[in-house]
């Protein structure tokens, strides 16, 4: 590697994801640049100033010191969106920036660039179909998917045009200690332990600990085998919502109270409160498929949901 271009680059470093990969970056002594909007705690870390909403932003110059950059900021997916033009938001926030940056990287001589996308450039839902793979087609269905997907469409034709390697990874739900939105709010919901009726619920979803995230993006910066694929990640254990509420109860060392009752009806009831968004996360299937990444990399996830449950809850109780 030339040394003149010791550092791994991170955009969004001050964000839930970025700020756990800079910390499990510099556990391995490898030096950061973090390009942000706003000063890391982490005195150790290199930082230049970069606001990818401003659409002249030019990082060429440092991008000259980065071997392997990894592109974590976006603008996040909310439920109640109160953008006039939803999508024209998240094009301007994730879409554009993502691809001027993956331009400047490329002129700039970086080697590596690594998108961290969603799941949902793929879709909502797997309850009527497979779990959702690396080839999977891509079928967004709400703007924030769109953002992303469009965004890995412009990075293949960047990576192909210029020989940069691009490097895709697509998480569900990621979780961890300081996440926040609507895990939080169902660890939440778990610690008062009320009587639900979610007994009955058989679904599947997929989420990742953001252990597990890092550890792959760590992964993907360091094999040769990870150039220009596309990887998905998650814990490897798919639980029902059921099961995931029962989990939590549990890691405040609580029994779970959860009541048998009809998934159907439940449904129902939620589509004619006009809460059908809300019913499709929590009765819905949402899977994916990683043999692709452990095959291909000889990865697996570090850490399992019990484990990662148990240290959130004695954070949310200190």
């Amino acid at each position: 590697m030339d040394d003149s271009r010791k550092y791994v680059g991170i955009t969004g470093a001050s964000g839930f994801v970025g700020r756990a990969l800079v910390h499990g970056l510099m556990e391995k002594n490898q030096s950061v640049l973090s390009f942000t909007r706003h000063h890391n705690e982490e005195s150790a870390v290199a930082e230049y100033f970069l606001d990818l909403n401003d659409s002249s932003f030019d990082v060429s110059n440092p991008l000259t010191r980065v071997h392997t950059l990894v592109h974590c900021a976006a603008r996040a997916h909310v439920m109640n969106e109160d953008e006039v033009d939803p999508l024209d938001a998240y094009l301007t926030s994730n879409t554009y920036p993502t691809l001027r940056l993956a331009e400047q990287a490329a002129h700039s001589g970086v080697k590596r660039f690594i998108y961290i996308s969603s799941i949902k450039a793929l879709g909502e839902s797997t309850t009527r179909r497979e779990a959702l793979k690396h080839d999977s087609p891509l079928q967004p269905e709400d703007a924030y998917g769109v953002s992303k997907a469009n965004a890995e469409i412009g990075l293949r034709e960047i990576a192909e045009r210029t020989g940069v390697e691009v490097v895709i990874i697509r998480p569900p739900l990621v979780y961890g200690p300081g996440v926040k939105a609507n895990f939080a709010s169902l660890m939440g919901l778990a610690n008062r332990n009320l009587p639900l009726p979610l007994g009955s619920l058989r679904n599947r979803r997929s989420f990742v600990a953001i252990n597990n995230l890092v550890d792959l993006i760590v992964t993907c910066i360091k094999m040769p085998e990870a150039a220009n694929q596309t990887f998905m990640v998650s814990d490897d254990a798919d639980v029902s919502t059921s099961e995931l509420l029962s989990a939590m109860t549990r890691a405040y060392g609580k029994k779970p109270r959860l009541l048998p009752f009809p998934p159907s009806i439940l449904s129902l009831g939620a589509r004619l409160l006009g809460k059908r968004a809300i019913a499709d996360r929590l009765l819905g299937s949402l899977q994916v498929d990683i043999e692709h990444t452990k095959n291909t990399l000889g990865w697996k996830p570090k850490v399992n949901l019990e484990t990662v449950l148990k240290e959130m809850a004695r954070d949310s109780v200190v």
